[in-house]
């Protein structure tokens, strides 16, 4: 809403990266040979090899978002990582990283909402160290490749999946619930995440400061959980731990697709839902052009 109470009719749209949006060679999920593989377009590079891709379809559609929405990548990826990634159309004024964590206006950390953040997570959650501290002494060396903390927020491993005990994963999400912490499993990554810090609460801050009344947003884990159920309209792919598990929601549209085929019509339905929507008289609320994929009139 402006200032005079009006509504802006602005679109915030916030989407997830890894595997939502970009694949790295693995994650493609190419049919083939049965159907034609798509073109594809490289986005990321890591000391001197490509790493992740979106189709060349999905590259045309991310820039013609720009050009109707607030695009704002959402990612828990630390900033240098996310510093990686290329993605087509204007660099976005607003990026969200660290799982919220840090956000990021026209590349620049914002240092009074990290500061927000870091006071809450260590208001209402156990401490990094102790997380840290059994995430070492229970897990196996036998299938743990890596063992990172991410920008002093929280805590990842990167393991041997086809060695990976499932009861130790769900061990430690009981055990990190009753300290107020998230564990989520995506790829060969295991998270522990403090309950505070959330994409969806950096992204109501985006959608604050740019005055929009509309936010889409898309993801595939359960670390995206809390963004899709905040967000007006929501996707998720057909693959991911939101897909094995059914997860749902009112506003969400659980497509069908997988890999990075997914990320292709993901993005197709945000550029169609995020249109700018006609004013049919000075001071009307906007009306919309279309229907939104819930029936709901936009």
């Amino acid at each position: 809403m402006t200032a005079d109470g009006q509504s802006s009719g602005r679109t915030v749209v916030a989407s997830d990266l890894d595997r939502t949006l970009i694949y790295s060679a693995p994650a493609l999920g190419l049919r083939m040979p049965d159907t034609e593989a798509p073109r594809l377009l490289c986005v990321e590079t890591y000391e001197g090899l490509p790493l992740s891709y979106m189709t060349e379809a999905a590259a045309a559609l991310l820039e013609e978002l720009h050009r109707t929405s607030v695009f704002v990548p959402t990612t828990t990826r630390s900033r240098a990582q996310y510093s990686r990634i290329h993605l087509p159309g204007p660099p976005p004024a607003f990026a969200i990283c660290a799982n919220g964590g840090h956000l990021l206006v026209d590349g620049v950390p914002d240092p009074a909402w990290h500061r927000q953040v870091a006071a809450r997570v260590a208001a209402e959650s156990a401490p990094l160290e102790e997380v840290c501290s059994y995430m070492h002494a229970t897990a196996d060396p036998a299938w743990v490749i890596k063992e990172r903390v991410a920008e002093d927020l929280f805590a990842y491993l990167v393991v041997e999946r086809s060695l990976l005990p499932d009861q130790w994963v769900k061990e430690l999400s009981g055990w990190a619930e009753s300290r107020g912490w998230t564990v989520s499993l995506q790829g060969r990554k295991i998270y522990a995440v403090p309950k505070p810090l959330t994409k969806s609460a950096a992204v109501r801050e985006v959608a604050r400061r740019t005055g929009a009344d509309l936010v889409l947003a898309a993801g595939d884990s359960l670390l995206d959980a809390d963004l899709l159920l905040a967000a007006d309209l929501a996707w998720r792919p057909g693959h991911g731990e939101l897909a094995e598990t059914g997860w749902s929601a009112p506003r969400l549209t659980a497509l069908a697709e997988t890999g990075v085929e997914a990320g292709e019509e993901i993005l197709r339905q945000l550029a169609r839902t995020s249109r700018p929507r006609r004013v049919s008289s000075a001071g009307e609320r906007p009306v919309s052009p279309h229907v939104d994929p819930l029936g709901r009139s936009v």
